[in-house]
């Protein structure tokens, strides 16, 4: 019953993805649906994306073994990222009319400081891809019992994401996006119900994490201790930010107010209902303590607690709503972040290299490009020793360090200049690697930088870096030129919701 109720799943999350590929016309409708998505379906798909491998299985494990202060980065830095975006970001550049949001940087800074920041950020879905990619796999092995092998469960589930991404791009995410809420939604209340009974009810499971120091979140009174942990905090509140498919959802929503309070809204209900996953692992503690030793153990996968906690002690009935909503919660977010960055990498690399290239050969190249993508995520997941979370955390690394500065600053300075994107790219990537690579072991350097990276992450201090560089680059005489040099028609524009003059893709279509 279960294997079949997997099968008719993803059949029907196919079938709506198809269903949604009739609806798209032109690349518009493709990449931002025509900006034709009402509220609630805009915080589903924020909400859908958001929820994904990592929420279900790598914050539930990571909470486990080192409590509230372990997962500071998700869900309290991601769902913050949610609401930073809302109310500092959304407005602005929903009015901007763009497409992509490296159709921001280049409006801004120049075409330089578009082609690195659409790298940088079309990179930085590689992990978070990936870690969807994974989880597909740990799924399909989990339910076969073995008999198909996590590298075959990943091939399976990539195929299944791609099939309905590929030709109904984010109609087909939003519509399998609202879906896949529903059943993430009503199977984890069910099981949170059902094991929390098993466990002796909500009280007995919140007052074993108190025993056990679980609940403890803040770090002792170490300003090294608060700095890591604030850097922690910063890679996912901040360096989730300068990401195409936030954006996206925003540029897709029907109305300013559905973009700003659609994600907004979408960023409060994931911060909440993450802690329902985190409830049921830890149930698991008590009601299944051989579980935690063997998976907790030396060589043990965390990962893997929540899936055999409902495998072993639940009936078929509550089997059947926890996998459909552990592939909900994967396939919505796989889906959107492989849409994502391929959307960048076409409109802000290679678009350019094509001026005159038609709206039917645009949308051809940018579906090329996502299976390409696809191959490029299914290689690094098959390859990657990394855990889920560990995945998920590290993909916001790179963002953090090289393009949240320029964007923020880019919104908000009117000085801010290409010259200080620039500027602010290089030092927050250098300082960021300088300090990556000796830590990993790929690159010699003194035993105090070594020491200081494994103290405090180094994107945070590479992003410290790419702040003064900002400020630095854009304040000092100009060496460098092209793009708005001191943004004046830019803040106009962005705080003012001004259309006119803007060069992003959508308004070159209209």
């Amino acid at each position: 019953m279960l294997i079949a109720f997997v099968i008719a799943y993803l059949l029907v999350s196919v079938a709506i993805g198809l269903y949604a590929a009739t609806r798209v016309k032109n690349t518009t409708d493709y990449v931002t649906t025509g900006r034709h998505l009402p509220f609630y379906i805009t915080v589903a798909t924020v909400f859908a994306t958001w929820f994904g491998a990592e929420t279900v299985l790598g914050i539930s494990a990571t909470f486990v073994k080192d409590g509230l202060h372990g997962i500071v980065a998700d869900p309290f830095g991601s769902s913050a990222a949610l609401i930073f975006f809302g109310i500092f970001f959304a407005l602005p550049l929903y009015r901007m009319n763009l497409m992509t949001l490296g159709d921001f940087y280049r409006r801004r800074y120049g075409r330089a400081v578009e082609i690195i920041t659409s790298v940088v950020i079309t990179i930085s879905y590689l992990g978070w891809v990936a870690a969807q990619i994974s989880a597909l796999g740990l799924v399909f092995s989990v339910l076969s019992h073995g008999q198909i092998s996590v590298t075959s469960g990943m091939l399976i589930g990539t195929g299944v994401v791609l099939l309905y991404t590929l030709y109904g791009g984010m109609w087909s995410v939003a519509l399998t996006d609202f879906m896949q809420m529903t059943v993430i939604v009503a199977g984890l209340i069910y099981i949170a119900w059902t094991v929390g009974d098993m466990a002796g009810g909500v009280g007995n499971v919140v007052g074993h994490m108190q025993a056990e120091g679980k609940l403890s979140f803040f770090p002792e009174a170490n300003l090294l201790k608060w700095v890591a942990f604030i850097g922690g905090f910063a890679t996912m509140a901040l360096g989730s930010i300068p990401q195409q498919d936030v954006f996206q959802r925003v540029n897709s929503a029907r109305t300013e107010k559905g973009a700003v309070w659609g994600t907004v809204t979408g960023g409060v209900a994931y911060f909440f209902f993450a802690f329902v996953p985190l409830f049921i692992a830890y149930s698991a503690t008590i009601v299944a303590p051989e579980l935690i030793t063997q998976y907790l153990g030396e060589g043990g996968d965390s990962q893997m607690v929540l899936p055999q906690l409902v495998l072993t002690h639940m009936p078929v009935f509550a089997q059947v709503l926890f996998f459909g909503a552990l592939l909900s919660a994967i396939m919505s977010t796989a889906s959107g972040t492989l849409l994502a960055p391929s959307v960048t990498f076409s409109e802000n690399v290679l678009h350019g290299f094509f001026p005159g290239m038609s709206d039917k050969h645009f949308l051809r190249m940018t579906r090329i490009i996502v299976v390409v993508f696809t191959a490029l995520v299914l290689t690094f997941a098959l390859n990657s020793d990394s855990s889920i979370y560990e995945m998920v955390e590290q993909a916001y690394s790179v963002t953090l360090a090289m393009a949240f500065s320029p964007l923020a600053f880019g919104l908000y300075w009117k000085r801010a200049t290409n010259q200080g994107a620039i500027f602010s790219i290089i030092s927050g990537g250098v300082v960021w690697l300088g300090l990556l690579l000796p830590q990993m072991g790929w690159m010699p350097a003194p035993q105090s930088w070594i020491d200081l990276a494994n103290l405090i992450p180094p994107q945070f201090i590479g992003f410290l870096a790419s702040v003064l560089a900002m400020l630095i680059g854009s304040l000092m005489p100009q060496f460098l030129t092209g793009g708005v040099q001191h943004g004046h028609h830019h803040g106009d524009a962005s705080h003012h919701g001004a259309a006119a003059g803007l060069t992003g893709h959508t308004a070159r279509k209209s």
